[in-house]
């Protein structure tokens, strides 16, 4: 089997989140995932934590801002995000607030932006939001967003490099998922890639 086809058979974050990104909603959806992931936490908790929000029907950025920040810090702490509840409940509401005065919808946001770097530095005018959490959001986007064009991070490039990959853009969830799902945690016995890896 050659190496794209078991890099595409390997499940993006959101796609295992159940989110079809060709939906607006699913977009907010991913933003919120997002911002989650991007915390040193594990990838377990940032799931289970956007499940929380899902069940609690907090998927919207309205939604977000009435819930306030007591219901935002329990349900955070729910989904075992306890580390950075605190913090994060306060950053989701200034962002919230932020997007519907100034943008109205993260879709207008990436409409008014001039080109992918003009994107990249409004998704940073958030509080709390840096160029990791910008790197998880719009890598998913590429081909979705017109502008959604992030450099590549230097976990998939690293990947990639062991695997010989030239073209790092199309698989990069997918590269990012095997760093820190095998290469991270020393299993390379069970990685999906193991036999392109130049490493072993």
């Amino acid at each position: 089997m050659e190496l794209s086809c078991v890099l595409s058979s390997i499940k993006t974050y959101s796609e295992e989140l159940g989110l079809d990104l060709s939906k607006p909603e699913d977009r907010f959806k991913w933003f919120l995932a997002s911002i989650l992931f991007a915390k040193r936490i594990s990838a377990d908790i940032a799931k289970r934590t956007f499940f929380r929000f899902v069940e609690e029907d907090l998927t919207t950025p309205e939604a977000i801002l009435e819930a306030g920040w007591d219901r935002l810090v329990e349900v955070l702490d729910s989904g075992g995000y306890v580390r950075y509840d605190f913090s994060t409940a306060s950053n989701l509401l200034e962002i919230m607030g932020k997007l519907k005065r100034e943008y109205g919808s993260i879709d207008k946001l990436h409409e008014v932006a001039s080109d992918p770097r003009d994107l990249e530095k409004r998704l940073m005018e958030f509080k709390g939001i840096g160029p990791v959490c910008v790197n998880i959001f719009l890598r998913e986007l590429r081909g979705i967003w017109s502008k959604a064009d992030p450099k590549p991070s230097n976990l998939a490039v690293k990947v990639a490099e062991k695997l010989g990959l030239k073209d790092v853009k199309p698989y990069e969830s997918q590269l990012v998922r095997i760093y820190l799902e095998y290469c991270k945690k020393r299993k390379c016995d069970s990685c999906p890639v193991r036999m392109f890896c130049k490493a072993r």
